[in-house]
């Protein structure tokens, strides 16, 4: 139970709680929508731009699209090199693990990728440093052994 589901129940009872619960959902529904909508423009911008040519063996891509990473939550196997690229056609973009201490990777530019290799198992998220907190551009890996 989400805290405001809970706090929902104390104030005003189950049918409170119901109504909020069904809000969520909807907002989440939405959300995922949007989400994939942005994602099936991304990956056309990614064809438009490289063609059809597959990623070399061991490499995932992420493309990065509209303060959106594409896609926004992923499970690698440990030892996975994932490239981060950003199909924008205006603005920059970086990758950054910020809340286990790595550093921000630098800033990419249209068509501009990075790689990284994560061998670590564990679930690890990410943000893009410049849009993070106000654009809400967060991603996740799971990178399992």
């Amino acid at each position: 139970m989400t805290k405001a589901v809970a706090r929902a129940v104390a104030v005003g009872g189950l049918g409170l709680a119901a109504l909020l619960l069904a809000w969520v959902s909807v907002s989440q529904a939405s959300s995922d929508a949007e989400t994939e909508k942005i994602c099936a423009q991304a990956e056309e911008r990614y064809q438009a731009l490289f063609g059809d040519q597959p990623p070399e063996a061991g490499v995932v891509v992420v493309l990065m699209y509209k303060y959106t990473f594409c896609p926004p939550d992923l499970e690698v196997k440990a030892g996975t090199t994932l490239r981060w690229i950003n199909v924008d056609k205006r603005t920059s973009h970086s990758v950054w693990f910020k809340e286990d201490g790595k550093p921000e990777s630098d800033r990419l530019f249209p068509e501009e990728f990075v790689d990284m290799t994560l061998d670590e198992a564990g679930a690890f998220n990410y943000i893009c440093g410049p849009h993070g907190d106000q654009e809400k551009m967060r991603g996740k890996v799971t990178v399992v052994p």
